[in-house]
């Protein structure tokens, strides 16, 4: 009964949204995607592209903003996305994911993935979450010998998610299990590719 319990359990997808993207020059995730690349449309707004690939995979998929956000909450509910907001997100990523996971505390796993990796294709996603409801502890695709992104956590580290704080994320949880983490080989070269700066959005050698 409780294998059956679990299976019904969804695994949830944790869109982080609540970064300043101060070295961006700030609205990184409503720029635009100025070329078509991986079957993302030229003019696509960054954090739409990242919220389309996720919930196209895991349609039980968050964003995770900054409180009174509202022109990103604005672009996000057009993806179909739910959305929490999240009052101490300038504490930082960890804060950030402890708000979503909180809001999700039911799911059977976490995918956590960033708004500003526009190019992770959905069988990606789709990839982690099968290891995760197959039992596995931590996922993590890998392109040409690189660890990317999203990790997926499963429900075992629900209680060390909640509690993160700060700006680390779960490194420390992943550094603490490595040797349970999953490495899923994908051609996959947007699980490696983020956008930090202007000149990183309009790189044509992610296609």
């Amino acid at each position: 009964m409780a294998s059956d319990v679990q299976h019904r359990r969804p695994v949830v997808g944790v869109l982080l949204a609540a970064g300043r993207g101060t070295r961006f020059g700030g609205d990184k995730l409503r720029a635009a995607i100025p070329h078509a690349a991986l079957d993302v449309p030229a003019g696509t707004p960054l954090g739409v592209a990242s919220a389309r690939r996720l919930v196209e995979a895991l349609p039980d998929s968050i964003a995770v903003i900054r409180t009174g956000d509202s022109a990103l909450r604005a672009m996000f509910e057009t993806t179909g996305i739910a959305i929490v907001e999240c009052a101490n997100a300038d504490d930082g990523m960890g804060a950030s994911l402890a708000c979503g996971v909180r809001a999700r505390a039911d799911a059977n796993g976490w995918i956590v993935a960033l708004a500003d990796m526009p190019w992770i294709a959905s069988a990606t996603i789709i990839a982690i979450a099968t290891a995760l409801h197959a039992g596995a502890d931590i996922v993590a695709p890998r392109y040409r010998g690189m660890r990317g992104h999203p990790v997926g956590f499963s429900r075992r580290h629900g209680a060390a998610l909640r509690g993160l704080t700060g700006d680390a994320g779960a490194r420390a949880i992943v550094a603490a299990h490595a040797s349970r983490m999953t490495l899923l080989d994908v051609d996959d070269p947007g699980t490696v590719r983020d956008v930090d700066t202007p000149h990183a959005l309009g790189d044509r050698a992610v296609e």
